[in-house]
């Protein structure tokens, strides 16, 4: 990879933001403040997710906790019952983790630098870098995967964004940052200290606007499918455009053979409630509430195969594999007997679905509630 001359780099910058000041993204509900806590939410529920779909999510959580004590001092069911649907359960617990950190070892106050911030559960260096860069206008450079689509495009760089080739983006992201305040000469003086403090400011007000541009180009313009380089601020020096290889940058990971698990699930239920059990705390929808699985725990119950009736079976899709569920219907009597069980609770129909259950079990029990 080229090394970035400092005009080029400062050239690519000021279009990223002048772009960004005019055309990006002004009214999302976390913009506009400098608060960290509602910034570290976003930035946690938009990993891996689109804007359009976590916008719902970050305004029931504002609502139920309005400050990372709050949500510190929340059991983590109900966290993860907010959280229900909007999938990456890990995100969920580490999200709580990461709140009572701040409040046990930091007093309920974020900390001020991307080295700190990565320190605490579940921030990575560039979601620690946003956070940093938007709450304090720290200029530290940020790599999500819609900024190495900008970068390897932009800069034709070849080779699946992993490993070396992540690396290297590391450098380049580094290397165009818009300028920090001169280091150089002497800071004191009369009249000096206000001038000091207002170049600060600039220079933080455009690490926030550049690494929102980042962000926005990639969603918006220099989309994986489709990239709308006819409005795009760098197109002119993109290389990827110039070459006409939008379509191969950057190098896609080899495709893999998604694996297919199978599960049966037990819908039990006396016709007014539910038999749910949660889940362990690691793997799949971990610590929620969910149906339980398997067919061997119907002696235990008094019950038989013959008694279940089948639903039909569907698949739902994890990054990795996929999985065929297997539901079967059993309508009991003596339904709150079962919910003894360690583990085990019986919740009204009607109530179930919005008890922080996977997609899948929510839309078996509207199924179900439905007739």
């Amino acid at each position: 990879m080229d090394v970035i001359n400092a005009a080029a780099a400062s050239d690519f910058a000021d279009r990223v933001v002048r772009w960004q000041r005019l055309s990006g993204r002004h009214d999302l509900p976390w913009q506009g403040g400098r608060d960290p806590y509602p910034i570290w939410l976003s930035e946690i529920m938009l990993q891996q997710t689109q804007v359009r779909t976590v916008l719902p999510y970050f305004q029931r959580f504002m609502a139920r906790f309005s400050t990372v004590k709050a949500l510190a001092a929340a059991p983590l069911e109900e966290v993860l019952a907010l959280w229900a649907g909007l999938g990456y359960y890990a995100r969920a617990r580490n999200l709580h983790a990461c709140a009572r950190q701040v409040v046990e070892r930091h007093g309920g106050i974020f900390p001020r630098t991307a080295a700190k911030l990565a320190e605490l559960p579940g921030l990575g260096r560039s979601t620690a870098a946003a956070i940093a860069a938007f709450a304090y206008g720290e200029r530290a450079a940020i790599l999500d995967g819609n900024v190495k689509r900008v970068l390897c495009r932009h800069f034709a760089i070849e080779g699946v964004p992993v490993g070396r080739v992540e690396k290297a983006l590391w450098s380049l992201a580094e290397s165009l940052l818009p300028a920090g305040p001169d280091s150089g000469g002497d800071r004191g003086g009369d009249g000096m200290e206000a001038d000091d403090v207002r170049a600060d400011d600039m220079v933080a007000d455009d690490i926030r606007a550049y690494t929102q541009g980042l962000m926005d180009l990639g969603a918006s313009l220099c989309q994986r499918g489709k990239p709308r380089c006819a409005s795009c601020p760098l197109a002119a020096t993109c290389l990827a455009h110039q070459q006409g290889r939008e379509a191969c940058l950057p190098t896609p990971k080899p495709a893999q053979t998604r694996r297919q698990r199978e599960a049966v699930w037990l819908l039990l239920t006396d016709g007014r409630q539910v038999l749910l059990e949660r889940r362990p705390p690691v793997g799949i929808w971990g610590g929620l509430l969910a149906l339980p699985e398997g067919l061997d725990r119907l002696p235990r119950w008094g019950l038989s195969a013959l008694e279940l009736e089948p639903l039909p079976p569907r698949e739902h899709a994890f990054t990795h594999f996929r999985l065929k569920i297997r539901p079967f219907l059993c309508r009991v009597a003596a339904l709150p007997l079962l919910a003894g069980e360690p583990g085990m609770c019986c919740l009204p129909l009607a109530e179930a679905r919005a008890a922080g259950v996977p997609a899948p079990v929510a839309v078996l029990l509207g199924e179900l509630e439905g007739g």
